[in-house]
């Protein structure tokens, strides 16, 4: 247990955070890649070069130091990292490393308001933080591990089977390379894949979600090709895997992972709510329920640009003809001629919940929601505003994001 002063000493520094936390991180993350480069093979160097890391770690260490007299309130937060850590291959000695720089940043960026009973009291901070992270990291490292077909750290598995799902989603269907079997996995959750990125000499880990129900001897993902953007370049593993990655190639993967995923400890009714790519787990969870012969009533709700980018559109058509039970919502912006309602779309527009209620809310429903965050907001905004109890909201999102909210 932290003292009452070092916990006092520490929530001081929550307002300087809040001002200075990005420039800390910053600094962080640039000291920690002169003085151990082997680490940038574990993070993400896209973030880091749009900022998004050095963002997210500075509200990490404010929210931290905020609560400091109560950090269970940031338990679903640390879960979240704790399996985003696990699917890196994050491991006790890497806390280490980040302490030393840390604190050591705490110094060059406070300058002289950093006394050394401040660092101090950090350190001891940092400590139980990191004790909490690494505890929680070990029982997911040994459930991975002991499961059927379970592994910890890296996996090579060959690539069985490559198939286009729109303009801009391809379908990757992995095998294990040594012959051996795939374990259970929630469905929802993510793998992480890596792949060598020769612009930067490193190899490099994305995360992307599961697209296909557990049980199966190999597992699917669906990976969005991400093009340069006016402010951002263009995805270096995504088109990485769909213009190098072929059928025979062998990738990569890490142990699923994740806390998003379906509740299985009941019969609620499930609406699934997502936006472009971010149709992906809810396909996971979707075929998950069919192949169970699952008869609680399904929503399935999505939104995409065009047909041109709308990914296993038939697969989730023939779903919807033939069980009773789901129903579909899909909604276009842009509606091309030829678009025949009810086949390619359903509405046009964004997802709009307040015009599909009598469709979409459904009494005692778990409502998940997956992709871009400005949606995610939106969805959750119009389901509080309809009545959905926000325990019953599930979030996931892409990248370096938590709990849109």
């Amino acid at each position: 247990m932290l003292s009452p002063q070092v916990r006092e000493l520490v929530k001081a520094t929550a307002p300087v955070l809040k001002v200075h936390g990005v420039a800390l991180t910053k600094h962080f993350y640039a000291r920690m890649f002169q003085h151990n480069p082997e680490l940038k093979h574990v993070f993400n160097q896209a973030h880091q070069a749009g900022g998004a890391q050095q963002h997210a770690l500075a509200g990490a260490v404010t929210a931290y130091a905020e609560h400091i007299d109560d950090p269970s309130v940031l338990m679903p937060v640390v879960t979240r990292i704790v399996h985003k850590h696990v699917s890196l291959g994050i491991r006790p000695e890497h806390y280490a490393i980040v302490g030393k720089h840390l604190l050591a940043s705490i110094r060059e960026v406070l300058g002289d308001a950093a006394t050394d009973e401040l660092v101090d009291a950090w350190a001891a901070a940092y400590g139980q933080l990191a004790d909490l992270l690494i505890a929680e990291e070990a029982r997911l490292y040994a459930e991975s591990a002991n499961k059927p077909g379970g592994w910890t750290g890296w996996r090579a598995f060959r690539v069985v089977g490559k198939q286009p799902e729109s303009a801009e989603i391809t379908s990757f269907y992995l095998a294990p390379a040594d012959g051996g079997t795939v374990p259970a996995y929630r469905p929802g959750q993510y793998v992480s894949v890596r792949v060598y990125v020769p612009e930067l000499g490193l190899m490099q880990p994305r995360q992307y979600s599961l697209s296909d129900a557990p049980g199966q001897d190999r597992l699917r993902i669906s990976v969005k090709r991400e093009p340069a953007g006016d402010q951002t370049p263009a995805g270096r593993v995504s088109n990485a895997l769909h213009d190098r990655l072929e059928e025979g190639g062998v990738l990569d993967v890490a142990p699923p992972q994740g806390d998003f995923h379906l509740r299985e400890d009941g019969d609620a009714p499930v609406v699934l709510l997502s936006g472009g790519v971010g149709l992906t787990p809810m396909v996971s969870i979707l075929n998950h329920l069919v192949r169970a012969n699952d008869d609680r009533q399904i929503r399935f709700v999505h939104g995409c640009r065009d047909r041109s980018v709308h990914a296993m559109r038939d697969h989730v058509n023939d779903i919807a003809a033939s069980r009773a039970n789901v129903r579909k919502a899909v909604f276009y912006e842009e509606v091309a001629h030829g678009d025949q309602p009810g086949r390619d779309y359903d509405h046009k527009g964004r997802v709009d919940l307040h015009a599909i209620r009598e469709e979409a809310i459904v009494p005692g429903a778990d409502y998940y929601l997956c992709g871009p965050a400005a949606f995610m907001r939106a969805q959750r905004e119009a389901l509080l505003g309809l009545g959905v109890a926000e325990d019953r909201i599930h979030a996931e999102a892409f990248g370096t994001g938590g709990v849109a909210a």
